[in-house]
């Protein structure tokens, strides 16, 4: 046998023999991460998901594989990025960008395990038949947050009570934004107040409805393209010297109030039950997880800067005061 001859039988059994033996081994579960946001929010969320994995046994890269999918705060990615998944074959998705995301990957697959994190109720959005049963493929945790808008406008009629406008920012292509501006709109009224309605679906849309110089104050409606774009917000709204409720994060970034429910949690038991299924569970027969806890975040420094007085009452009830 030539030399040659032999080298090449010798690099051929090298190929092959690894891959008869990979052959043999069990193949890694694939969870597909979808979300409205970009990674550069999400560290400390992926965090404490991973987290949650770890507590089921699952390690990325060693035991479990999680591929992403960004929209980077465009809903209409969203079923492009979920039907990827499923060409792919993926054990389960974790939709982590709220309802739209979780429509997406509804609309996607009636058979891979989906466990979605949203704000808002689950059932009335379609996506499970009832919490303690949800029934079909999909299960997870559901959030206080468009129900949290009549408490935030609560809190800016305490903070600016002269106010008998109030403004409120929405981005209309989401699922969830008729029914925010409705129970909005409702609390309001209680409160002798009119709400102005200001839809916004791009950064220049953002930038032109601050411009129109919103009236008395200013409600940010929970939205995750909002959550990709909340230093713009901060920005406009100090420049233009608005009063404004909205996240925890606003708070925290220079806003006046935030008002919500923490994440960390949330996002550890969307890992949790992301391990259940990969172990057998069934989305079908795992019930819904909820949040009920809130927190109030007043921000002094931004209050001072608005020549506001803010009230004791509001101050005692804050979870955290920024200096």
């Amino acid at each position: 046998m030539r030399r040659r001859e032999f080298i090449t039988l010798l690099g051929g059994a090298a190929v092959t023999w690894p891959l008869a033996a990979l052959g043999q081994q069990p193949k890694k579960p694939v969870i597909g991460y979808l979300s409205t946001d970009s990674p550069q929010l999400f560290e400390g969320r992926l965090r404490t998901f991973h987290a949650g994995l770890r507590e089921m046994g699952f390690v990325d890269g060693e035991n479990v594989t999680v591929e992403y999918g960004w929209a980077h705060g465009q809903y209409d990615r969203l079923p492009a990025l979920a039907m990827d998944m499923v060409h792919r074959q993926v054990s389960a998705i974790v939709s982590a960008g709220g309802v739209p995301a979780a429509l997406a990957a509804k609309a996607a697959t009636t058979t891979i395990p989906i466990i979605f994190r949203v704000g808002g109720d689950p059932v009335a959005f379609g996506l499970v038949a009832s919490l303690n049963r949800p029934g079909g493929n999909m299960t997870g945790f559901g959030s206080l947050t468009v129900e949290l808008g009549p408490k935030k406008l609560e809190l800016l009629h305490e903070m600016i009570p002269s106010a008998t406008r109030i403004a409120m920012l929405v981005n209309p292509t989401n699922p969830a934004a008729a029914t925010d501006v409705k129970i909005s709109e409702e609390a309001a009224r209680t409160l002798g107040l009119e709400l102005h309605v200001l839809n916004a679906m791009t950064e220049r849309e953002i930038d032109s409805a601050f411009a129109d110089r919103p009236p008395g104050g200013l409600l940010v409606a929970a939205d995750l393209f909002f959550n990709n774009r909340v230093n713009q917000i901060v920005s406009l709204a100090t420049r233009y010297a608005v009063p404004a409720a909205w996240s925890l994060e606003f708070a925290r970034a220079g806003g006046l109030i935030g008002y919500g429910a923490g994440r960390s949690e949330t996002d550890r038991v969307v890992g949790v039950y992301a391990g259940r299924i990969l172990k057998g569970e069934k989305p079908a027969d795992m019930p819904v997880q909820q949040s009920t806890k809130v927190e109030l975040i007043i921000n002094m420094k931004t209050a001072k800067a608005l020549g506001l007085k803010v009230p004791l009452t509001l101050l005692g009830r804050a979870d955290e005061v920024i200096e």
